[in-house]
């Protein structure tokens, strides 16, 4: 099957440069090459970034606002004061920006040329407070941006603005996208609701349900030939099970799993669906509980949740776009079980069937296994075990008056022998340790499906809750369980007061 990888070539960034018409024309002419220039310094970076001409007037801003509103494949804009641009210009075009914001806090030169410096010098070279007039409006306002300080030459900088990008991605990711649900949430579990009005208002997400049997229609138009392509291509890159080849005794069970995929798949891509959520307790006429096919389906960008959870699959879907050309990916997770050993403790993350096998470069084994739920044929699925190294866990919880998103940082660490657990898996130590993570993941009432990213960092992430203006809670290496818990007390306060009556 012919698929295509998430990238982020077909998006931009434009590049504004604030001035005024006070310098006269030979200062702007050095404006505009110096504000080229830091665009120059800046390539290579996964999302292009377009220089625009200087802005110098409050028409000419709000006008190059409203265009990059209406230009779906512009994710975001990065400003810079080189001179002296007086923030009162900016207010109506702040005001009407609906995209994200990066100021970027930097001057054409690392070094200054002290003996040389004059007041024609000085004239030009004012971002030093040109930018904390900038800042204020901005502030005034209640305008949520990225701040990011330093030359262009400077790696951390590069990387904080690709962070940025990242984050836009998502954001564009999360505005554009279609959910299918099919079927409910499993029953009488309480953190997979939530409000998909609010969600559709916040993120831009549309999330609808189908009738599982409309997905089960999908898949009896399988075309054999087809279903024998994919078979071979299951038999080319994993280490498939004897009894699964052709002429095995359960090779029926592959050829189900494979027209899953291509019923599902060909569903997603008609209604231009980027996730979608399944539920074990409402399979309709499906053969089986789609396992294979979720797995391979997240593999490839889309986003998931299990048992319902369209919050979770809204995460994965976000994660896999903001990752897009790094090494490692992003799936469904579950913290399933712990291995308490006072000092070494260890937490074993997986699902009944539905982890990508983007977090691991280990060659996949496609087995069978009974599964004791969902009433349907013994379903197919990958087992490999997560790469060692860092990863992050998110989890997103609908707190009656909005979203709250918890961040874990962790490390998967190798895992022991596990010959009996027949599922795609991850182990992990979370940061600081244990007892704290558990503590605080438990005091804000974060979910117990995640999204586990072995791509991306918890500042991509960060910019993200920003640009989003949702709540981010985060577990790292420097947190308390007292600090972690004062922190949401303000955070409630916070959220609601901003919201307004």
């Amino acid at each position: 099957m012919t698929r295509t990888p998430i990238s982020l070539d077909g998006f931009e960034v434009w590049f504004v440069t604030g001035s005024q018409d006070l310098y006269g024309e030979e200062t702007l002419r050095q404006v505009a090459a110096q504000s080229q220039a830091v665009v120059a310094g800046l390539e290579g970076l996964p999302v292009r970034i377009v220089w625009k001409p200087v802005v110098k007037d409050a028409d000419s801003i709000r006008r190059l606002a409203l265009e990059v509103n209406a230009r779906d494949d512009v994710i975001g804009v990065m400003a810079w004061m080189h001179t002296f641009s007086p923030a009162k210009m900016w207010i109506a075009g702040l005001h009407a920006l609906q995209k994200p914001l990066l100021h970027l806090h930097t001057q054409a030169d690392v070094e200054l040329p002290w003996a040389e410096i004059d007041f024609d010098f000085m004239n030009l070279n004012q971002a030093a407070h040109g930018d904390r007039e900038f800042g204020y409006i901005q502030t005034r306002l209640g305008v949520a941006r990225k701040t990011v300080v330093g030359h262009v030459s400077h790696p951390s900088v590069r990387q904080q603005v690709e962070d940025w990008q990242r984050a836009c991605a998502g954001w564009a990711a999360s505005r554009s996208l279609k959910l299918a649900r099919f079927g409910d949430n499993m029953r009488y579990v309480a953190v997979t609701e939530g409000d998909k009005t609010e969600a559709e208002l916040r993120f831009g997400v549309q999330v609808n349900t189908w009738g599982v049997n409309d997905l089960a229609r999908a898949i009896t138009q399988a075309e054999p030939r087809a279903i024998d392509a994919l078979v071979q291509e299951y038999a080319d890159l994993y280490d498939v099970q004897p009894e699964l080849l052709p002429g095995g005794e359960r090779h029926r069970s592959l050829r189900d799993g494979a027209a899953i995929e291509i019923g599902l798949r060909s569903f997603l891509e008609e209604g231009g669906f980027g996730a979608f959520t399944t539920s074990f307790e409402d399979l309709g006429a499906l053969p089986q509980l789609p396992g294979l096919a979720v797995q391979r389906l997240m593999a490839d960008g889309y986003g998931f949740g299990a048992e319902g959870d369209w919050k979770t699959a809204v995460l994965v879907r976000i994660a896999n776009v903001m990752g897009a050309g790094l090494a490692g990916g992003a799936s469904l997770m579950e913290d399933y079980t712990y291995d308490l050993v006072p000092g070494d403790e260890k937490i074993l993350g997986a699902h009944m069937l539905e982890v990508s096998p983007s977090i691991s470069s280990e060659k996949a084994r496609l087995e069978v296994h009974p599964l004791g739920i969902g009433g349907k044929d013994d379903p197919v699925r990958l087992v490999f075990t997560a790469d060692p190294g860092p990863a992050l866990v998110v989890a997103m919880s609908d707190m009656r008056d909005r979203f709250r998103l918890v961040a874990n940082v962790v490390r998967n660490i190798e895992a022991p022998d596990l010959p009996n657990l027949p599922v795609g898996r991850a182990v992990w130590k979370p940061a600081p340790d244990f007892a704290t993570s558990a503590a605080c993941w438990l005091a804000a009432g974060a979910a117990h499906h995640t999204v586990m990213t072995t791509a991306v960092g918890l500042e991509v992430f960060r910019d993200f809750a920003e640009i989003a203006r949702t709540e981010l809670a985060v577990i790292d290496e420097a947190t308390t369980v007292r600090g972690f818990q004062q922190e949401l007390r303000w955070n409630q306060a916070y959220f609601r007061l901003a919201q307004g009556l």
